[in-house]
């Protein structure tokens, strides 16, 4: 079968026509399914009056959890079933990261003068359990309230950043910090 020069001619600018025809297709027709974060992004503040002491009545400013993401729990150091099931899953969510899960801390907000259960802190090793020495420094919590249902995130600059719902998705959670760490070139 021989071409004619009309069908060459029709052919070269069917092979060029093609590509540009497709991005116009995808340009303006196709649209990708957007991803949307599963916690709350919150206004990126710093946090502000970070001095404070751990339970044993050490001087800790949480400035020294600087380059790293931290995972917070707001609460009362009586801890009920739903303050336990947040600390539970701060850990498990921490764990699933695998490799980069060095690069998470978890933090506990002890907002009274009361003292956690030490079963209950065995169970949680690693957890950094820290009172402040303002009481301004749990005010910068949006909603906070005498028993907080929420799990907090602070950046590796030290912004509060980020808020999961009440009784959160493990699996959900793991997502939005797997993508963070893998989108975020400090901590």
């Amino acid at each position: 079968m021989q071409l004619t020069s009309r069908s060459k001619f029709l052919f070269l600018i069917g092979v060029f026509m093609v590509p540009v025809v497709a991005a116009y297709f995808a340009y303006f027709g196709w649209r990708p399914a957007g991803h949307t974060n599963y916690g709350e992004l919150l206004k990126v503040a710093p946090l502000q009056s970070t001095a404070g002491k751990t339970l044993d009545a050490h001087p800790f400013d949480l400035e020294a959890l600087q380059g790293k993401w931290v995972m917070v729990h707001v609460g009362s150091a009586n801890c009920d079933a739903a303050c336990q099931q947040q600390l539970y899953l701060m850990r498990q969510v921490r764990i699933t990261q695998g490799k980069e899960q060095s690069r998470i801390e978890r933090l506990w907000v002890v907002s009274d003068s009361g003292t956690p259960d030490a079963v209950l802190l065995r169970a949680h090793p690693g957890l950094v359990v820290w009172r402040p020495a303002d009481a301004v420094f749990v005010t910068q919590f949006p909603a906070v309230r005498e028993r907080d249902e929420h799990i907090y995130l602070v950046d590796p600059l030290g912004n509060l950043m980020l808020r999961f719902p009440a009784q959160p998705d493990a699996k959900r959670m793991m997502k939005d910090l797997k993508l963070l760490l893998k989108a975020s070139q400090i901590g």
